[in-house]
């Protein structure tokens, strides 16, 4: 009998286990997805921009496929990344000077889109347009990219005992704040680095300083270009520092120590692109191919790069394998398809990850993209909005740094996305870092788009 019941037991505990288990795969399933929905109910019957194997015919790479990050470096207490009020958003766009000058927005008001938490202190966005932390342990708020060589802007203000910062070209965690990154500070007159002075390299004096009043709104301008940072505070220079120790790149991070302090219009301007030829020189910089039997007619001029009809391409004679690019464009209408490959295969028809130029949108919703919307990186993630119809001058930025793919619309972030595929020498199959051509796009005879300018810096 005893052996009867060790038995019965034992299948008791397979049964429960199976049922926990199989709750859990329903569980992750559901999870998945309604994950995954807003990106597969967005697909339109329009097809990709260039022929793609039946294994590529699915979208992937969506928030709910990605690996998580560390629970050290996760945005729990920000909203995800799709809560956002759409005409909010929209409204965020900037304007036409200072899209035309390269600026983006690195914080969108409403998301923690772009960022990631390091260490456990309570970060907010209390109302739309403010970061907010005062409590937890010390740590950061990082952004996910590293930038180089940039101009950035940003709004603070803290209570008059707060001890907070800026840090520039920094790791998550950063290192030595002599010889590694920069730390712009925010503290109290009686720290031995008060508001402005950059900690163990350069104090600035309460004199140099004025009269200040940490609990009104102040901004700080910050220049960075190789080894020389300069500083503005409320439109007088404080800091200049030439030939410092530094990483050459590395991520921007607010961070918390003790106390409360407040952030809004965080934005950043890359710096040190060179232009490709939009003019009528442009053979210089590109080379045109065109699928036999189709037409494809490209015009230089003044007022930028003239692309009609399709399927063909105009791929650079540069490659770039991490890089920042920045474009502008215009179609004759929303449903107009064009794109900007990258990474892309020498010699090959539009072989490489693709950043989609396209504004269509299903019912005029701008939270449904007809065909990925512009800024997609096609067939591996939607952009989150469609910023615009694209039929006036449109602003985008992309960048590629690593396996991250990152870009902007009319300085609106719209996609974030990580490549977690195997390595494959072809980005339509698997991961692809190595440097290839860029390639603009026609997609077909109805394609008709003016790239306006284009601009690139390599970031190796």
């Amino acid at each position: 009998m005893q052996g009867r019941h060790d038995i019965l037991g034992t299948i008791a505990w397979i049964v429960l286990w199976a049922v926990i288990l199989g709750c859990n795969r329903s569980a992750d399933s559901t999870a998945d997805s309604a994950a995954s929905s807003p990106e597969t109910s967005s697909q339109a019957a329009v097809e990709s921009s260039a022929e793609i194997p039946p294994e590529e015919t699915h979208r992937s790479g969506d928030a709910s496929k990605s690996t998580p990050p560390p629970e050290s470096t996760r945005l729990a207490r920000l909203p995800a990344f799709d809560q956002f009020d759409a005409s909010t958003l929209l409204g965020e766009s900037l304007v036409e000077d200072e899209l035309q000058e390269g600026w983006i927005r690195l914080f969108d008001g409403q998301t923690g889109m772009g960022w990631n938490v390091v260490g456990d202190a309570n970060w907010s966005i209390p109302e739309p347009g403010i970061l907010r932390v005062d409590a937890g342990e010390r740590g950061f708020l990082c952004t996910d990219l590293e930038w180089r060589d940039y101009e950035l802007r940003v709004d603070f203000r803290a209570d008059p005992s707060t001890n907070s910062g800026i840090f520039l070209r920094t790791t998550p965690r950063p290192g030595d704040l002599t010889t590694e990154c920069l730390e712009l500070n925010i503290a109290p007159a009686d720290n031995p680095f008060p508001t402005g002075s950059f900690v163990h390299r350069k104090r600035l004096e309460p004199e140099q300083l004025g009269p200040f009043d940490p609990t009104q709104w102040h901004t700080f301008l910050i220049r960075v270009i190789d080894r020389h940072v300069e500083v503005d505070l409320d439109g007088r220079r404080i800091m200049d520092l030439d030939r410092i120790p530094v990483a050459r790149s590395g991520h921007i991070c607010l961070q918390h120590n003790e106390g409360r302090v407040e952030f809004r219009h965080l934005q950043i301007r890359p710096l040190g692109l060179d232009a490709l030829a939009t003019d009528d020189g442009w053979e210089a910089d590109w080379e045109k191919t065109v699928r036999e039997g189709a037409q494809m007619e490209v015009t230089g001029s003044d007022r930028g790069l003239h692309i009609v009809g399709g399927l063909g391409q105009l791929q650079s004679r540069q490659s770039f394998g991490d890089f920042i690019l920045q474009a502008s464009y215009q179609l004759a209408r929303p449903q107009v398809n064009s794109g900007i490959f990258f990474r892309c295969i020498p010699d090959s028809m539009l072989d490489g990850y693709e950043c989609q130029v396209n504004h269509a949108t299903v019912d005029g919703d701008p939270l449904r993209p007809a065909d990925g919307g512009a800024g997609a990186i096609f067939r591996r993630q939607n952009a989150r909005i469609v910023i615009g119809d694209g039929t006036r001058p449109t602003y985008l930025t992309l960048v590629a740094q690593g396996p991250k793919m990152s870009t902007w619309v009319n300085g609106i972030q719209v996609v974030q996305f990580t490549d977690q595929r195997p390595a494959h020498e072809n980005p339509r199959r698997g991961l692809r870092l190595d440097p290839g051509p860029i390639s603009l796009q026609g997609h077909d005879p109805t394609t008709d788009v003016l790239y306006r300018f284009i601009r690139v810096a390599d970031t190796p």
